[in-house]
Order: C-alpha cells, then sequence, then structure tokens
C-alpha cells in the first residue's frame, strides 16, 4: 500500500498534541510607586487651597517622570519641603503678665526699660485677648439668621442679626462689628449695597458674602468690591466657622500688633539676644535666632529657585521647618553688620519680612509660593542703627539698652555671671568666696566697657587660676581679696582719671562718650608768640578740629564781653591739646569745654577743676545738646566730680536717668556760653578761695 496505506493495527498511532485550556494567570500587580504616599500626605496635611493646588500638580507631575531622573529628586525634594512647613501649627501665647515679669527679672537684672515695653505688649495683647469679637448677621431668613446665631454665640462671638441691609448699616452706627456675615439677595437693601457702604464707612470690617443664587460671576464680582469670603447656600458650617476664625485673627493683628518690630540697640555684650530668649520664653513660643553678621546675598534668606543645582529654601523657610510653628520669636541679630555693596544689599529682605503690609505673604524664591510671617514676632538687634537703610529704621521701634552702671554690675556679678562662672569650672561658693570690695576692683580696673562680655571674661579667667591652684597646692576655702586679684590677674590694665585739685588757667574738663563708657579728658590751651596759627594735637578728628575753631571765632567775636584784647591773635598762636594722643577722640561735646579753656587763658581767670562740660557749641555762643549725658554723668561720679554743666536741650533726658546715676552731682543746666564762663571760671581774686573748694569736693 505504500507510505499512504493503512498502518497495521498492532502499530500503536502516536497521540496528536491536545491543546488543554489552563486558567489565565491573574494580571501582574501594578508596582508601588515612592510617591503614591507623598500624594496620601499632602491629601490628609490640610494645607491651604494654594499650597494643596501646588503641591497636586507636581504629584501629577512626577506620574510622568522617571523616578531615576533629576526632575523626579527635585520634584520630591520640594514636596518634602512643603509637607514639612508649619502651614497651619501655632503656639498658644502664655499672656500672663505677672508671670512674664517673673520671667524677665529671674533672667536680667536691670534694663527696666526693656522689660516695661515688652510687659507693655504683652498687656495690650492679653486685653484685646478677652475681648469678645463682635458679628453681625444679616439675613432675610429668620431661621437662617436663629440657626448661624447659635452657633457664633456657642463659639463665644457676640452676635446680632437683622433682616436687610438698612437694618444692617443702622446695627454699624450703633456698634461697628468686627466681622459681617451677609446674605446677597434681600429687600431694600441688597449684599452688595451694604458691601459698598462697609467698605466706604467701615474699611477694617471683613466681611463674608452668602448666597444661593452662588455663580462665577456673583462670585468675582462680590470680590472685587471687597468681601474677604464667598460662600453659597446651603453654608457649610465648618468652612464658616474657619472664615471667621481666620478673619478676626486677621483682624486683630492688623489693629494690635502692626508695627511691633522692636530694635535692641546698645555696645557688645548688654544682653540684647539673651532678653530676646527670656520674650519667647515668657510668650511660651518657639525662640529662632538669624545672625545677619557679613550676610551679602539676599538669597541666603529668601533661598534659590529650584532651577538651580542643589537648590534649597532660605534661611528664614529653614528656620520655621526648625522650630516647627509658624509664630515664633524670629531674632535678627547684628542687622547693622548685614553687607550693603555693589554685589547687592541683603536687607532689602527684610523690608518685606518686617512689614505687616506685605509679610503676610512672604514668598521664599524655591518654594515660589506666599507663607504668612505675620504671626511671628521679629525682633532685631543692632550696635548702632546709623548703617540701617531709612526704609529699614522706619518699620523698627528702637529701644537703646544703656550701659550698666557699676552698681548694676555689681550685683549681675555676684548674683548671676560668678556662680555660674564657677560652676563652669568645677568651682562652688562654698570653695570660692569673692567679697563686693574685689567685685568693684574687678569693675572698675579689669572690666570698663558698657557690656558684661569682658567682666565674664575676667571671671573666667579669674576661675581657672583658682582652680589650678585648687589642684597644685591642696588650698581650701580661698577668698579672694583685692591682694590677690591683683595678684592672679595683674595689675588692673584700667586707671580711674581723677579731676585736678587746684584751679588753673587754660584747663578745663570735659565729659565725653567712648565706647567703653563714658570718660573725662582735659583741654589744655596756650598761648605763644606767632602768626595767627591754630595748632591742634591730641589725634583730633575733624569734627573735634571744627569745633576747636568755632570755639576760637566766638572768643575773638565776644573778645569785648569778656575784657579780652580785641587784637589779642594778632601776633599770637593758640595751642589746644587733648592728652592721651595715643587715643583718637571725635565729636561735638567738647566744644564747651574747649571754649572755657580758651577764655580762662584769654583772660587769665582760672577754671574751677570741680566742674566738667559737655555740650557742642554754635557760632553765635549758643550751648546744644548732645548725646550719651547718662554715661558722661557717670563718669563725673566716678572722677569725683560734682557740678557738671550740660545743655538745657538735655534736661529732659536727665529727668528719665536712674537716681543711683544723678545721686551726689550738682547740675547746671545753660543756653549760652556765657552762662557757662560764669559757671566754671574763678575770678582771679578769689582763686584761693576757690582751690579750697575744689579740694573739699574731692575730699
Amino acid at each position: 500500500m505504500g507510505w499512504f496505506g493503512k498502518r497495521k493495527a498492532s502499530t500503536p498511532r502516536e497521540a496528536a498534541p491536545v491543546a488543554v485550556e489552563t486558567p489565565s494567570a491573574p494580571p501582574a500587580a501594578a508596582p508601588v510607586r515612592a510617591h503614591d504616599s507623598l500624594r496620601e500626605q499632602v491629601e490628609s496635611a490640610g494645607l491651604p487651597p494654594e499650597i494643596l493646588d501646588t503641591a497636586r500638580a507636581e504629584c501629577d507631575r512626577m506620574d510622568s517622570v522617571d523616578p531615576a531622573s533629576p526632575e523626579y529628586a527635585i520634584s520630591l525634594n520640594f514636596l518634602e519641603v512643603i509637607l514639612s512647613l508649619p502651614w497651619n501649627t501655632a503656639t498658644r501665647d502664655n499672656l500672663d503678665i505677672a508671670r512674664a515679669e517673673e520671667v524677665l527679672n529671674a533672667r536680667h537684672y536691670g534694663l527696666q526699660r526693656v522689660k516695661d515695653r515688652v510687659l507693655e505688649f504683652l498687656a495690650v495683647k492679653s486685653l484685646c485677648a478677652r475681648r469678645n469679637p463682635r458679628i453681625l448677621l444679616v439675613d432675610d431668613e429668620l431661621i437662617a439668621r436663629e440657626n448661624l446665631t447659635i452657633v457664633f454665640e456657642a463659639d463665644g462671638y457676640d452676635v446680632e442679626a437683622v433682616g436687610n441691609g438698612l437694618e444692617a448699616v443702622a446695627a454699624m452706627e450703633r456698634e461697628p462689628a468686627n466681622i459681617v456675615v451677609s446674605d446677597l439677595k434681600m429687600e431694600g437693601m441688597d449684599g452688595m449695597e451694604l458691601l459698598q457702604v462697609l467698605r466706604r464707612r467701615w474699611p477694617d470690617t471683613k466681611v463674608i458674602m452668602i448666597t444661593g443664587y452662588a455663580t462665577v460671576k456673583t462670585a468675582v464680582d462680590a470680590m472685587r468690591r471687597g468681601a474677604d469670603q464667598y460662600l453659597g447656600k446651603p453654608v457649610n458650617l465648618t468652612k464658616l466657622r474657619r472664615y471667621v476664625a481666620e478673619l478676626w485673627e486677621q483682624s486683630l493683628r492688623a489693629q494690635h500688633l502692626r508695627g511691633f518690630v522692636l530694635c535692641f540697640t546698645g555696645p557688645p555684650g548688654m544682653g540684647k539676644t539673651s532678653i530676646g530668649k527670656a520674650i519667647a520664653e515668657a510668650l511660651g513660643r518657639k525662640f529662632m535666632r538669624l545672625s545677619l553678621a557679613g550676610l551679602r546675598d539676599e538669597a541666603e534668606l529668601r533661598g534659590h529657585r529650584r532651577t538651580y543645582v542643589g537648590a534649597m529654601p532660605g534661611r528664614i523657610i529653614q528656620g520655621l521647618r526648625k522650630v516647627g510653628t509658624r509664630n515664633p520669636v524670629i531674632m535678627l541679630d547684628e542687622v547693622d553688620k548685614a553687607v550693603q555693596d555693589f554685589q547687592g544689599d541683603a536687607t532689602s529682605v527684610l523690608l518685606e519680612m518686617l512689614d505687616a503690609e506685605q509679610n503676610t505673604a512672604f514668598v521664599d524664591h524655591y518654594l515660589g509660593l506666599p507663607f504668612d510671617l505675620s504671626g511671628a514676632l521679629f525682633i532685631c538687634t543692632a550696635n548702632g542703627v546709623e548703617r540701617l537703610p531709612a526704609p529699614l529704621r522706619d518699620r523698627l521701634e528702637v529701644i537703646e539698652f544703656p550701659s550698666y552702671t557699676p552698681g548694676e554690675k555689681l550685683q549681675i556679678a555676684t548674683r548671676y555671671l560668678i556662680p555660674e562662672v564657677l560652676a563652669q569650672h568645677g568651682l562652688d561658693e562654698k570653695l570660692v568666696t569673692v567679697p563686693d570690695e574685689t567685685v568693684d576692683l574687678l569693675i572698675r580696673g579689669y572690666a570698663r566697657e558698657s557690656g558684661l562680655r569682658r567682666l565674664r571674661q575676667q571671671i573666667a579667667s579669674l576661675c581657672r587660676k583658682l582652680a589650678k591652684r585648687v589642684l597644685t597646692e591642696g588650698a581650701g576655702a580661698v577668698t579672694v581679696d583685692r591682694a590677690m586679684l591683683q595678684e592672679l590677674l595683674g595689675a588692673p590694665p584700667f586707671t580711674s582719671t581723677a579731676a585736678q585739685k587746684r584751679p588753673k588757667v587754660g584747663l578745663a574738663t570735659s565729659l565725653v562718650w567712648t565706647e567703653i563708657g563714658g570718660e573725662i579728658i582735659f583741654v589744655e590751651a596756650a598761648r605763644m608768640r606767632g602768626s595767627k596759627q591754630l595748632i591742634l594735637t591730641g589725634s583730633l578728628g575733624e569734627v573735634l578740629r571744627e569745633s576747636a575753631q568755632t570755639a576760637l571765632s566766638f572768643c575773638r567775636s565776644h573778645a569785648a564781653a569778656f575784657g579780652i584784647d580785641p587784637e589779642f591773635y594778632a601776633t599770637s598762636d593758640i595751642h589746644v591739646h587733648i592728652p592721651a594722643g595715643a587715643v583718637s577722640k571725635e565729636g561735638p561735646s567738647a566744644g564747651v569745654a574747649i571754649t572755657i579753656a580758651l577764655l580762662s587763658l584769654l583772660t587769665g581767670r582760672p577754671v574751677r577743676q570741680d566742674v566738667a562740660s559737655t555740650g557742642e557749641l554754635s557760632l553765635l555762643g549758643e550751648v546744644l545738646p548732645v548725646g550719651g549725658v547718662r554715661e558722661k554723668l557717670m563718669a563725673a561720679r566716678s572722677a569725683g566730680i560734682p557740678v557738671v554743666i550740660l545743655p538745657r536741650g538735655c534736661e529732659a533726658g536727665v529727668r528719665s536717668i536712674e537716681d543711683e546715676v544723678v545721686e551726689g552731682l550738682d547740675i547746671r543746666y545753660v543756653t549760652t556760653m556765657e552762662e557757662a564762663a560764669a559757671i566754671a571760671l574763678c575770678d582771679a581774686d578769689n582763686a584761693d578761695l576757690a582751690d579750697g573748694a575744689a579740694e573739699n569736693a574731692a575730699q
């Protein structure tokens, strides 16, 4: 049969392959994407609407980006920054005035004016917090008015409900409300007409419009005419209550906290930064410090745009992430040290941060989104405000930190510094005793600056030497007397300048301000045959040289009034010298003293050495006010000078100086040079009597 014949039955036929239908495998599970959890966090974080929309858009963008690409990492970091910011987190202020005063007094001795200003702020805020906000409900439906009244009264608001716009205007005239919640469609005067009246007559009142005919057009129209929020009916009570609370917070901040930007200014070591921490502790707020010393680039504060490689938020946003609250106490330290040059002005960003009209929407370059800084309490510190731009100074309330008096330094050293530094060096007050007499020498001889930094350093140096002595010599309890202090620290680098005892011709005493406090200086005048030269020595600055020239011109123009030969300058040279030539001297305060020295030289009348003066002299003989009076009076007391001549313009300022500073001083106020000369110059015939008076005063 060939190959195509029938096979034998005995030969088993090969089974043909049979297709077996097997159940299909389940589809592979979709891979879990890393940013899905971020999307869940975004939705549940309670972000403000604008921020939430941006975060959602960024999540959508990540869906189309390869996770291995740099763009994915940039978006991921951006979302993590958004989620880590305290958009809605704030600490509750502790407004207990008595507790705040205890905290400030426990942390700092003295500085009463600064403490009073802080307590005044807390008192105002406390009173505002006690007052219930007033809400005016305007709706022609009685049931709606009654229901909303019950809701807001339960929240602690004072509520008044009326039926139309005319009644609302009458209610506002009786007692203006903080917030008006108004229906749109009403008889007599509708919501839009009422809104126009409110914006014209009560512009600070917040307005929320509600309507059952909500459309995009009516919403846009209401917002354009000045409504603060817009809601449709049926009303979402949760959203309405939130809007009311937010608007009341904005109103409260705008009315009572605007402009509260303190700037602590004064010499180094006065405790400006530490009192900022005490304010935060008294309020119960977080504390955030930013040092602006040497800051040159604005981007350090505002951040870099995300298009740059390695971009990150600025120091403001980073600090808020760290403290975790949107209303901390933010201390901008060393504001006057920020660099302003052709490369940039870092202080320009402070204008937005510190302005209450702008800081509600502070925009960091990295985020590109507004962050509300209005809840933060800003405090600036500076050694002087002269270098600050004028627009920035206008936003600051400058509070000067005066120099500590020797008595205040003594109390601070014995109560705070010595126990603290002893503990830091392994010592205690049982092992080491420092009497008040030794502390007084330490202050006057080793730490003469206005602040406390050098005093702390000298106490630390003393403790180190005592620690070594205790270990090497096995000494027991040690009492550090004045002799031991000088043995351990060496001879005092500062010596007090004492007043002269005998009245002298051509020698006057002036009070000046220096960086370490007040000082007295002596002005010497000499006359010799010459050719009309005014010789000025003593490392004098330009302003001080001009003061000497003004003094000489006054003497020449008023020669007849003082009995001076009008031709005294024709064949003479006048030499004015201020000793301590190695120390630069500047300022107009020595003008009166230079004139007294010249008048004494030209009239032969000695100058009383128990008298010191300060003041600027005009060409017509008027004595003009100067600054640093408190420190100058302290210098007069330290030098044993009982009589001080001050310009009349300084009298009001002296009244606010502590009694400790002015005690024992005979302060004479003058307006003209003739009055000053009558006090300071002796009659030539009574020089011996003046000499005896000066010696008695010195004793």
